[in-house]
């Protein structure tokens, strides 16, 4: 607790934002710094951290798009929209991935040894539904060339993902809803916009091919202006409008919320059975042991998985609809 005469006092070198707004216990201010209760003469002048502010609407955004995902889903549902729903994801298998009980350093036990770290890695794509099972001719099993150091989504990028999306789109019987995340190399934009790193004679440069016409006197935070109102408020992938070329429609599945792909438990089942089957730790083998796990997955198991996530996306959506209308 600090005592300050006047709210004047705030040393100008401090991170404040100095557009207070009236509130019923006093002033209300943002700074970047840690939370802080200054008392002031006759009120009490609250900071709160500019950090926590932009966290509470990043929050707020998931949240909108969490209730857009369940909303579009459900209702889809609830018309009894018989259109397929394709879930779709990427995982991997290391090379030492095992269940047994052997000790890495008991040379005693029982069993095979099993080795330390993880080893190699492969990386897995696929796609599948409730009414199919996995979609025909689109598994796509691969080995990191950067083992286990990296996180597995470094060993994918837009055009390897779009080569094997294309094919994915060739192999659905039928039009069909497509749910994916909202990785990078899902979501090459249509149109590539200036970031905010953007050294200036590029942002000219993509005007002038926008036709967009400027000043050469604009400075660089000027010429910005122009490019943000240019962004449209909706973002449009170009994998989506692959898809809609095809009759086929995307929806993305909302930040943080794998639980209602049910590819996830799929995934689940894929590795227990490759740990299972490990004795070798032989990538050789893993790749063997991953081809036969995803290709022992049956149409049953899938119409389980999807009725869990089915069942999460319900509930989770009535929920929200309480939650508005308490509101």
């Amino acid at each position: 607790m600090v005592g300050i005469s006047k709210a004047n006092d705030i040393n100008s070198s401090d991170y404040y934002t100095y557009t207070p707004y009236e509130q019923d216990k006093g002033l209300h201010y943002e700074n970047l710094g840690p939370v802080r209760i200054i008392g002031a003469e006759y009120k009490l002048i609250t900071y709160f951290s500019l950090k926590e502010y932009n966290a509470k609407y990043e929050i707020l955004g998931e949240k909108m798009k969490n209730c857009k995902f369940l909303r579009e889903i459900c209702t889809m549902r609830k018309n009894k929209d018989f259109c397929p729903i394709v879930y779709l994801d990427e995982t991997w298998v290391n090379q030492n991935h095992s269940r047994s009980v052997a000790s890495q350093h008991n040379t005693n036990m029982v069993g095979p040894k099993i080795p330390t770290g993880k080893g190699g890695r492969l990386i897995v794509v696929h796609a599948g539904c409730a009414k199919y099972g996995f979609i025909p001719n689109s598994k796509l099993v691969f080995r990191s060339n950067t083992g286990n150091s990296t996180d597995y989504h470094s060993q994918m990028n837009s055009e390897l993902f779009k080569s094997w999306f294309t094919q994915m789109l060739n192999n659905l019987e039928e039009p069909s809803v497509i749910i994916m995340d909202n990785a990078s190399y899902h979501s090459t934009l249509i149109d590539n916009y200036p970031k905010s790193n953007t050294k200036k004679a590029d942002v000219q440069e993509w005007l002038t091919k926008k036709n967009i016409k400027f000043s050469p006197l604009e400075t660089l935070a000027e010429l910005k202006m122009r490019v943000k109102a240019l962004i449209p408020n909706e973002k449009k992938y170009e994998l989506d409008q692959l898809a809609l070329e095809m009759d086929h429609e995307v929806i993305r599945l909302p930040p943080y919320h794998c639980q209602y792909n049910p590819i996830e438990l799929i995934w689940a089942q894929v590795k227990g059975q490759v740990a299972k089957n490990n004795k070798t730790f032989k990538m050789c083998d893993i790749e063997r042991l991953t081809h036969e796990a995803l290709d022992s997955v049956t149409q049953h198991d899938w119409e389980k998985c999807a009725r869990h996530a089915e069942e999460l996306q319900d509930k989770d959506n009535e929920k929200e609809i309480m939650r508005d209308a308490v509101f």
